[in-house]
């Protein structure tokens, strides 16, 4: 079977794993979180191989070069195979220090927390 010279950019990035569902990778698109050579795309962009994507998670900026158009979504090990990963170290250092501060401490004893104080660490939580 020949393989495909290009698929869509909502496809690709849920077929090697970036996300879970295609349709938080289409979510992703529409919420200009995905851009191809730095230019924010719909869903419905080609991809090729070469091209260089950067895909914002909470505060960190992931960047991946296509190595093969895949149509389907495939197991972890293959993943290497369709994509390089270019991330800078700095950004993923963000990460590390978003999974600390994460951490909210309650003093022992306080009981449950009010509804009030539990929407602001929900809130405080989604930022990330």
């Amino acid at each position: 079977m020949a393989e495909k010279n290009t698929t869509r950019i909502d496809k690709w990035i849920w077929a090697v794993r970036i996300y879970k569902t295609r349709s938080m990778s289409t979510e992703a698109c529409a919420g200009g979180k995905v851009k191809i050579a730095g230019i924010t795309v719909k869903a419905s962009r080609m991809v090729r191989k070469g091209d260089l994507i950067q895909v914002r998670k909470g505060v960190i900026k992931f960047e991946y070069k296509v190595l093969g158009i895949a149509e389907k979504r495939m197991g972890a090990k293959m993943v290497t195979d369709y994509m390089e990963d270019l991330t800078p170290k700095e950004e993923l250092e963000k990460l590390k220090t978003t999974h600390t501060i994460l951490t909210y401490n309650r003093e022992k004893g306080k009981g449950r927390p009010t509804k009030k104080k539990r929407r602001n660490m929900d809130k405080l939580r989604s930022k990330y």
